[in-house]
């Protein structure tokens, strides 16, 4: 089955809605910007951390530019996990003006 993609404008509808954001990306990524309240999960330690992605809710799986989330969220639906990958990743998020944080508390 296929990912579902949605843009930075329904990611940002979505989370103003409830929806969690999982951020990808290396630490030095994450902490240089991020979407606001976004929980960082590295790609590389997806499946050691799977424990720690909700299965009673969707959620939403971003990185730079959605390459990284993209598989990161085919995995995750492989493990009976329900998101949608962020087309356009952190860059679109910046790019569309949305508020960007550096708070890194939210790993």
């Amino acid at each position: 089955m296929a990912v579902t993609e949605i843009s930075v404008s329904e990611l940002h509808a979505a989370q103003r809605a409830g929806t969690p954001v999982y951020d990808v990306r290396e630490p030095d990524e994450f902490a240089s910007g991020h979407v606001p309240n976004a929980i960082a999960v590295p790609l590389g330690e997806v499946m050691e951390r799977l424990h720690e992605f909700p299965t009673d809710i969707s959620f939403a799986v971003i990185c730079r530019s959605g390459a990284r989330s993209m598989r990161a969220a085919q995995y995750l639906d492989q493990q009976g996990r329900t998101c949608v990958n962020v087309m356009g990743g952190t860059l679109a998020w910046v790019d569309a003006g949305f508020d960007v944080s550096t708070e890194t508390e939210a790993t």
